[in-house]
């Protein structure tokens, strides 16, 4: 006979857990449903950002360019030390040469003068401080073995210099590298975001650029163009100006291809004027100007708030400069960046 028993009803608990879970499950699809898609950036916030890439990487290059200055001169500073120390061992080892063609006499007959002792001591300047046979010396032997012992410590010195100044050198190789590292990896990064822009979005970039820089030039060339400007500032900027259409490479100083303080400082040494590599160094190279309206065509103008920024002053609120990854040497308006001061060479 069948069993008519009531089947067993769930529990309370697992109801409500079921019940949960299935009206959670419903919300999901619901805001899955309704969720609009995400947006790509827009084209002014893709170049926004890209803006803001260039600007990291420029204030990465000029800090690259301050190290490989700082290790070109330690370099030279190490060879010339180096050098030094080179002539001074070998007109130290004449002296000693000498001294022992001078000992080597005396013992053939018989003695060695205590004066050549002196000169043979591992510490000629202990010697004389406690020797009693000075009287025994000459004026030129006491002259000859005060010359040993200055070369002895000059040399002691320029070895410890250059020491230090290899230990330094090696610091700056290794800043060096990282540096190229982080400016390659913030244009890496750039171009990956203008990559993601369209073709159409790109060209509508270009032609709104191209159309600034046209406006900066003619606001530039009715204020004179530098024409009133003279001396060796002038030359530079007219130097500057031969150059106008060059493409901006970051570590670049000419003389086709600039960044920014390589720009500024190439154009004065076509005048015989030597300037710092680094825009933190040439904003420190002359008298600054902080009013914009005391501004003179030619004068160096420093831009943002750690000088990572150089350019020449153009005239009518215009500066002539290499701006940055993907430009050219060009006209562009002062207040396109955080002006800080002139700097009149």
């Amino acid at each position: 006979m069948a069993s008519h028993r009531r089947p067993k009803q769930p529990s309370r608990t697992r109801v409500t857990v079921l019940t949960t879970a299935a009206a959670a499950a419903v919300a999901l699809s619901a805001n899955a449903a309704n969720a609009a898609p995400s947006e790509k950036p827009s084209m002014d916030e893709v170049k926004a950002k890209v803006d803001k890439l260039y600007e990291q990487t420029e204030q990465a290059s000029e800090k690259l360019n301050g190290a490989e200055e700082k290790q070109d001169r330690l370099e030279k500073e190490i060879s010339t030390l180096q050098d030094n120390v080179a002539r001074g061992q070998a007109d130290l080892n004449e002296l000693r040469d000498s001294l022992g063609l001078a000992a080597a006499a005396q013992y053939r007959t018989g003695s060695i003068d205590p004066s050549v002792q002196l000169f043979l001591s591992a510490d000629p300047d202990d010697y004389l401080d406690k020797a009693s046979t000075m009287d025994q010396l000459s004026s030129q032997q006491v002259e000859t073995l005060k010359k040993v012992s200055e070369k002895q410590r000059a040399l002691a010195q320029q070895r410890s210099e250059a020491t230090e100044k290899l230990e330094d050198l090696a610091d700056t190789r290794s800043e060096l590298a990282k540096k190229k590292k982080e400016v390659q990896s913030k244009l890496a990064e750039a171009r990956k975001l203008l990559n993601s822009m369209t073709a159409a979005q790109k060209a509508a970039i270009a032609a709104e650029d191209a159309r600034a820089s046209r406006a900066s030039a003619r606001a530039a060339l009715d204020d004179g163009g530098g024409a009133a400007v003279t001396g060796r500032a002038g030359s530079a900027y007219a130097a500057a100006q031969s150059v106008i259409g060059s493409p901006y490479v970051y570590g670049a100083d000419g003389a086709s291809t600039f960044d920014c303080s390589g720009l500024t400082s190439w154009a004065y040494a076509q005048v015989g004027v030597h300037i710092p590599r680094t825009s933190q160094e040439q904003a420190n190279a002359g008298t600054r100007i902080y009013s914009q309206s005391d501004l003179q065509v030619g004068d160096l103008v420093i831009f943002y708030s750690d000088q990572h920024h150089v350019g020449f002053y153009a005239g009518n609120g215009q500066v002539l400069h290499a701006p940055r990854t993907g430009t050219v040497v060009r006209y562009e308006s002062i207040d396109n960046m955080p002006f800080q001061f002139g700097v009149r060479i």
